[in-house]
């Protein structure tokens, strides 16, 4: 018997050994609190509002401030490049969290998602080229081609207008170099989009006065009414502290 416990000792001593090794590790690699993610959708084809700048970087006004509001609200966005038209309905299937991407919030939209506080007011603007002496106002486009960017209301406006072709683009880019080239008599996009393209040098020149005064909203999921007060307070917030109209300055100068 005495053998038999001596021969004992040094497996106790062992498994002891090894559970001791077993807690210090467990305690060492001990996880972390997981990082909130926001995931954001948007659509980086209408700058200033949202483009790709460098190495493919999303930038421009809304992405300044979807990263100040999220850093307000205590989380890190992951940003997710998607069609406009595709926005609405990945909030609806829980792909995405909420979407910003120059949207203006409309009644049709409201019925399928919910909207944050507006952020900015826009309007629609007509864009023509240089030479053009013959388009005055929104009666001159009957019967005129007119680009237009997919989904947007611009789109809506043009469709409107008697006789008119309307030709759609997946973005703004592709709509003004269509109008250089003289594919399309005008355009139809928002003023801040039409301006930003005149101040890097875009050719062509904007025509009457601002339509349709809109206002762009964050969209997020029907009946999400509890991250939609985090987002409108983060909104309150960065306008209080000052955030906002520095991002504001830094995209549009005022």
């Amino acid at each position: 018997m005495l053998k038999r416990t001596l021969l004992a000792l040094p497996l106790v001593a062992l498994l002891s050994s090894s559970l001791l090794v077993g807690c210090d590790d467990k305690k060492e690699t001990a996880a972390k609190p997981q990082e909130k993610i926001l995931r954001v959708g948007t659509n980086p084809t209408f700058a200033p509002f949202e483009f790709q700048g460098k190495d493919a970087e999303l930038t421009g006004f809304d992405m300044d401030l979807i990263r100040a509001i999220g850093k307000q609200m205590g989380y890190k966005v992951e940003l997710h490049n998607l069609a406009f038209d595709g926005l609405i309905p990945a909030i609806a299937t829980g792909n995405i969290d909420m979407a910003i991407a120059g949207m203006t919030i409309n009644e049709d939209r409201k019925k399928q998602v919910n909207f944050s506080v507006p952020y900015y007011t826009s309007g629609l603007i007509i864009l023509v080229n240089p030479d053009n002496n013959e388009v005055k106002s929104l009666d001159d486009l009957k019967g005129k081609r007119i680009g237009v960017q997919l989904g947007t209301t611009g789109a809506f406006k043009a469709a409107a207008v008697p006789d008119a072709k309307v030709v759609t683009f997946n973005n703004s880019d592709e709509q003004f170099l269509e109008l250089s080239n003289k594919g399309v008599d005008a355009c139809i996009n928002d003023h801040p989009v039409v301006a930003y393209y005149l101040v890097q040098g875009g050719k062509g020149k904007m025509i009457g006065n601002v339509m349709e005064e809109e206002s762009y909203g964050i969209a997020l999921k029907k009946g999400n009414d509890e991250l939609t007060k985090k987002v409108n307070d983060a909104i309150a917030e960065l306008k209080k502290n000052g955030e906002f109209d520095k991002i504001h300055k830094k995209w549009f100068g005022a």
